[in-house]
């Protein structure tokens, strides 16, 4: 699980997702980016344009295999620190059965993945 500043006042725990993420502003400009983390609640995603605090968007996120649509609104945005990288944090708005079923999915597949690389871990500690 990713952890981080924010990371106590989560409620969801994060995992490290990967995928492709478009966000579309309500005056149609599309904004592409990088997904890096997923929760039931929201994701964190690195694009090359900044997108204020409260703006609200529908983001697209596909993994390569499987595609969600969805409302959202960013709460928090980081600068890249001279890299031109910027971070937003985006909490999900109402989902219908369709899409909490797609980000359920792949956060049992992201949990399945850390569980199992937890116990890799264990067995080579023991070994080593």
């Amino acid at each position: 699980m990713a952890e981080g500043p924010y990371s106590t006042r989560r409620a969801n725990p994060r995992f490290a997702f990967f995928a492709n993420a478009e966000v579309t502003l309500r005056d149609g400009t599309s904004v592409l980016g990088q997904l890096d983390e997923l929760s039931s609640r929201g994701c964190y995603v690195d694009a090359l344009e900044p997108v204020p605090v409260r703006t609200k968007l529908r983001l697209r996120i596909s993994d390569g295999t499987s595609t969600c649509e969805l409302q959202g609104k960013v709460i928090y945005m980081h600068s890249g620190g001279g890299f031109g990288i910027f971070g937003m944090g985006v909490l999900f708005e109402e989902m219908d059965a369709e899409q909490r079923s797609a980000i359920e999915a792949w956060l049992r597949g992201l949990a399945a993945q850390a569980k199992k690389d937890v116990g890799d871990n264990t067995v080579s500690q023991i070994r080593g």
